[in-house]
C-alpha cells in the first residue's frame, strides 16, 4: 500500500456543542481525505486527515476558515505512512 500524507490536527476554544464535528465531516465531503474527528474529554476536538499532500493540507485549512470564530489553538502533526482509513467519519 502507497504511502499518503498524514495529519494529526488538534484543536482547541469553543469546539464542543457547537456543531464542529458535524461541520468537519461536511467539508471532507469536499476533498478527497480519509480520517475521523473525535471530540476529547478535555474539551479539545482530534482530527486525523489521510491523503495527497495537497487535499490534506486543503482540507485542513477549509476546517479552520470555517471554523475560524470557536478555533483559539491549532497544533498540526504531519508526516507520512501507510494509508489506514477509508471514508471520513465522526468518531
Amino acid at each position: 500500500m502507497p504511502d499518503v500524507h498524514h495529519e494529526l490536527v488538534i484543536f482547541t476554544g469553543h469546539v464542543q456543542g457547537v456543531g464542529f464535528r458535524y461541520a468537519v465531516l461536511q467539508v471532507a465531503k469536499e476533498f478527497e481525505v480519509a480520517g475521523y474527528v473525535m471530540n476529547l474529554a478535555d474539551g479539545r476536538v482530534q482530527m486525523e486527515g489521510e491523503g495527497a499532500l495537497g487535499e490534506v493540507t486543503a482540507f485542513v485549512e477549509a476546517v479552520a476558515d470555517k471554523m475560524h470564530g470557536h478555533i483559539r489553538k491549532t497544533e498540526r502533526t504531519s508526516g507520512r505512512r501507510a494509508a489506514q482509513f477509508q471514508g471520513f467519519l465522526i468518531k
